[in-house]
């Protein structure tokens, strides 16, 4: 499969967010939020154009404002501006201090809920919502299906956004396409799943299919394309828009364009994609020429080295398990048009929009809420997914909102619970994978980069790994200094590195004197490696070492204690603890441990 070219925005009409500041003390907010990519250029009250000219000149064109000030200041500014509730963009008034973000415009439609809420966390503080459906901890129906990666059709959503905050019965949804998992939401405690044999109509449906009322379309389906040379644009549009149209297909619920790579500059086909947002896949003739489908063609594959196009490339983009929901349709140039085209449809099994989905690496520190990073709480705010280990999220649980799905895993299932989170992504969700400490040390990180990386180019969500505080960094603030020289971290778990290389490692430590920090140092199951440890580390150290053995860091259980290299209490550590072991120069005094920056005779720089 040759390489993808630059996938089409997914984003409408609108973009941007702009911030504005009315005030000299307003520049460190807005600084701070550009600073943490949530806007896109910032002005300030001494700049020019002055923030009321930016407002009027953008208001059209942006998704959303930013606006540090007084909300009555704001309310005054846009009034004259308002055109609609789906035709605004989203405001959001921050005060000079960060400490609150509240939607004043377009909280659920335009996004300013979300915003807001993204903010809160980026800054530290707090998001004032005060719709009505916020207040009683629901899913925001008319928005919602944007966190699931699904597009809105038609329906009157005001009308039913008012039966949702009206009504005190649950409102009967259906779900037939997309995962159902949203049901499962606290936030969803006001809605009914409807059963298979209910005759009721459904207020709000969640389908690939069009029709009346409110309706959510996951991007379940793969059009496959195949067409002659220099095929006209307008006889593509008609192809596809008749075809989704007889089968009362949503264009919502595409997913995108697939073909093969020989039409990789076909220019009608890149204008297609481009006109509609929609993705495209390019597979080559071998992988297209393996996958059976119902109509081969003897000419077709005289020509393109595949007996299928079509079929196959719409087969192939929807992944194991699809569906052929239409056989390849044939449409013949018309007056003033030139070429030729086939188009088949795909359903996969479950909605599949990696270009839409985000996967982020989410390092949530030794376990306190105070040690978690600003960035850390602004992707597990955005985020729609959390996955981790349960007791990991238990800790993190505060900070979940009713509309954010917990999905638990085992302590050991590491390979199950980043496939997952994988999967999810590539289905368009935004999902945060939980670590302790940082993911990138003894954590998720690199075992979910690895099944990221065996994925097609094409076929990935974005990737982002997020810092954390490290049990090592805690546990040696809470000692004193003991890391002012080199170290190094060894984990002594032999349950995926044989215990022959962990040796090794530890005599090549006691043989560099390298403070030490043993991670999974004694559980029941191996409660002998701790002890050999000690005995390789005292080749190479006095007995007199310094250690600290720092236990449950940032929870309310956390203990941390100094002791000897040589009297290494081994019955008191477990796998809840860490061991901080010094140097040939490191020392304790008045319960502090610290080692040196430099040996005897060396001067500091």
């Amino acid at each position: 499969m040759s390489q993808l070219p630059p996938t089409p925005p997914a984003a409408g009409p609108r973009a941007g967010i702009w911030g504005l500041g009315f005030s000299s003390a307003s520049t460190a907010v807005l600084t701070r939020l550009q600073q943490a990519g949530l806007l896109d250029r910032h002005v300030g009250a001494h700049d020019q154009p002055a923030p009321r000219d930016c407002l009027l000149r953008e208001w059209s064109s942006a998704s959303a404002f930013v606006v540090v000030g007084a909300c009555g200041l704001v309310t005054r500014l846009i009034a004259p501006l308002l055109s609609g509730k789906d035709r605004d963009p989203a405001v959001v008034v921050v005060d000079p201090e960060g400490r609150f973000a509240i939607p004043l415009l377009g909280g659920h439609a335009a996004g300013a809920e979300q915003l807001s809420q993204r903010i809160a966390a980026s800054l530290g503080g707090q998001a004032v919502l005060t719709g009505a459906t916020a207040a009683m901890g629901r899913l925001n129906l008319d928005s919602f299906g944007q966190a699931w990666g699904w597009q809105r059709g038609q329906g009157d959503w005001s009308g039913l956004m008012q039966a949702a905050a009206r009504d005190s019965a649950p409102l009967l949804v259906e779900a037939r396409h997309g995962s159902r998992r949203w049901l499962d939401l606290p936030a969803a405690a006001g809605l009914q799943a409807a059963p298979a044999n209910a005759t009721a109509t459904p207020a709000m449906v969640v389908d690939i299919h069009s029709g009346d009322g409110c309706r959510w379309h996951p991007p379940s389906l793969w059009l496959g394309l195949g067409c002659e040379r220099h095929t006209s644009l307008s006889l593509l549009e008609r192809l596809v828009d008749q075809t989704l149209a007889d089968l009362q297909l949503a264009p919502e619920a595409v997913a995108g364009l697939a073909s093969i790579d020989r039409k990789a500059d076909e220019p009608a086909l890149l204008a297609l994609a481009a006109q509609r947002h929609w993705p495209m896949r390019w597979f080559d003739a071998p992988r297209l020429a393996a996958v059976p489908v119902p109509n081969p063609s003897t000419a077709v594959a005289q020509e393109m080295g595949t007996a299928s196009v079509a079929e196959a490339a719409a087969l192939l983009a929807a992944g194991p398990e699809a569906q052929l929901l239409q056989t390849k349709r044939i449409e013949r140039a018309g007056s003033g048009e030139q070429g030729a085209a086939t188009l088949a449809i795909a359903l996969a099994e479950s909605q599949w929009a990696p270009q839409r989905g985000q996967l982020h690496l989410v390092g949530s520190g030794p376990g306190s809420l105070d040690l978690l990073t600003g960035d850390a709480r602004r992707a597990l705010a955005e985020a729609t997914v959390w996955v981790g280990y349960g007791l990991y999220l238990d800790l993190l649980e505060p900070l979940r909102r009713p509309d954010q799905l917990r999905w638990d895993g085992q302590l050991t299932e590491e390979r199950a619970r980043c496939a997952l989170a994988l999967e999810l992504a590539s289905q368009g969700l935004n999902v945060a994978l939980v670590s302790s400490g940082d993911s990138g040390i003894y954590a998720m990180a690199g075992l979910a980069l690895e099944l990221w990386l065996a994925q097609a180019a094409d076929g990935r969500p974005s990737f982002v790994v997020h810092p954390g505080i490290s049990a090592l960094q805690l546990a040696a603030a809470r000692a004193g200094a003991p890391l002012m020289h080199d170290f190094c971290t060894i984990s002594l778990s032999d349950r995926l590195t044989p215990w022959a290389v962990i040796e090794r490692r530890l005599q090549a430590a006691a043989a560099g004197d390298f403070v030490v920090a043993l991670y999974n140092p004694r559980s029941q199951g191996r409660d002998w490696q701790l002890a050999r440890a000690q005995e390789l580390l005292l080749e190479g150290r006095p007995a007199e070492t310094p250690v600290a053995i720092a236990r449950q860091l940032g929870r309310a259980d956390e203990a941390v204690s100094l002791h000897s290299l040589g009297e290494l209490p081994v019955e008191q550590v477990d796998m809840l603890t860490l061991v901080l072991v010094g140097n040939s120069t490191s020392y304790a005094q008045d319960g502090r441990m610290v080692t040196p920056r430099g040996y005897p005779g060396a001067e500091l720089s």
